[in-house]
């Protein structure tokens, strides 16, 4: 019997020491790297909440934000957008961001609703509705970065920003790829027809 006491023993500590080094299956799997978005679908994902608040809304513009905490972001999308959309029922207007992770700036990661705010209809010519956005900002970047040859050769690595709106010299929607960190501080952009994804004019 002391023999297969023994022998018992030890095979219940092989047991036991073979389990503790199996891996558990409560372990969290690696986290997925951060995968910036594209203008279209990043507009599509705010629209969809803003129509809970008002189902007609419309869209008066929208801009894509760099953020340092994503410096790999592919030409062409994003890391986080703010749209601005408006309710002519409800005589108010309510801008939203989209981010793929939490910022400085009151960003959150996914749809982040801001406060209501006082609209007046008086600009009805500047609002589109989302079936207007048929071309991406990925498709809209190609069409541009045609136009940019030149400068791209003399200012490599600028960053790619973009903003959509509708403005009165141009039928539909457009998308302006600005090549630097704003609008305002940029010597070069392109407008892109966003319904039909035709080059339309290059600002200097």
């Amino acid at each position: 019997m002391t023999k297969l006491s023994t022998l018992l023993c030890g095979v219940l500590v092989l047991l036991l020491t073979s389990c503790s080094d199996t891996p558990t299956a409560a372990k969290k799997e690696a986290e997925k790297p951060l995968e910036p978005i594209s203008g279209q679908s990043a507009l599509f994902k705010m629209y969809q909440v803003a129509r809970s608040w008002s189902p007609d809304v419309q869209i008066m513009k929208m801009n894509s934000i760099p953020l340092s905490e994503v410096p790999a972001v592919p030409r062409g999308k994003a890391a986080a957008w703010q749209a601005t959309f408006t309710s002519a029922s409800q005589n108010q207007l309510r801008s939203y961001t989209y981010s793929i992770v939490e910022a400085p700036g009151n960003l959150h990661k996914g749809v982040f609703a801001g406060q209501p705010e006082g609209w007046t209809t008086k600009n009805l010519s500047a609002l589109f509705l989302m079936a207007a956005v048929k071309v991406d900002t990925d498709e809209a970047f190609k069409t541009a970065l045609a136009k940019a040859d030149d400068y791209e050769k003399k200012n490599p690595g600028k960053p790619i920003n973009f903003t959509l709106e509708r403005i009165p010299k141009f039928p539909d929607p457009v998308w302006r790829v600005v090549w630097g960190d704003s609008v305002g501080t940029s010597n070069f952009s392109v407008y892109v027809d966003c319904t039909t994804g035709a080059f339309l004019e290059t600002l200097h």
